[in-house]
C-alpha cells in the first residue's frame, strides 16, 4: 500500500475531489498554504494499493492544470525601499506536487 500526497491549487480542489470519488478513490483533504506565493492550496492524502498508484496519477494530472499568473514581488526587508520598484512577474502556478510514500500498516476503525 502507498500513501499519495498531492498538493494542488485551491481552484482545482473540487474538480479533483469529484474525479477521485468517480474513480473509486477515497481521500482526505487538508487546507494548506504555499510558501512562495502564500496562496491557498489543498493537500490530498490518498491511500491506495500499489498497483493503482498510476491510476491516481492519471486522475490528478487530468484535473490539475498549470496556469500563468502575474505576481508582484514582496519588497526586500533589509534594503532601501526608496529605490525598490516592484514590477509584476509572470509565474506558473497550479498543477500538482505529488509524493508517494510506502505505508507500513493501515487500520480502519
Amino acid at each position: 500500500m502507498k500513501l499519495v500526497i498531492a498538493v494542488i491549487q485551491d481552484k482545482d480542489s473540487n474538480r479533483l475531489s469529484n474525479a477521485l470519488v468517480r474513480e473509486g478513490f477515497r481521500a482526505t483533504k487538508l487546507a494548506s498554504t504555499g510558501g512562495f506565493l502564500r496562496a491557498g492550496n489543498t493537500t490530498f492524502m490518498i491511500g491506495v494499493e500499489d498497483e493503482r498508484v498510476h491510476e491516481v496519477f492519471n486522475v490528478i494530472s487530468s484535473n490539475c492544470k498549470v496556469r500563468d499568473q502575474l505576481v508582484t514581488p514582496v519588497s526586500p526587508m533589509g534594503g532601501s525601499t526608496d529605490s525598490y520598484i516592484p514590477f509584476p512577474v509572470e509565474v506558473q502556478i497550479g498543477g500538482a506536487t505529488v509524493f508517494v510514500v510506502p505505508v507500513e500498516r493501515f487500520e480502519h476503525f
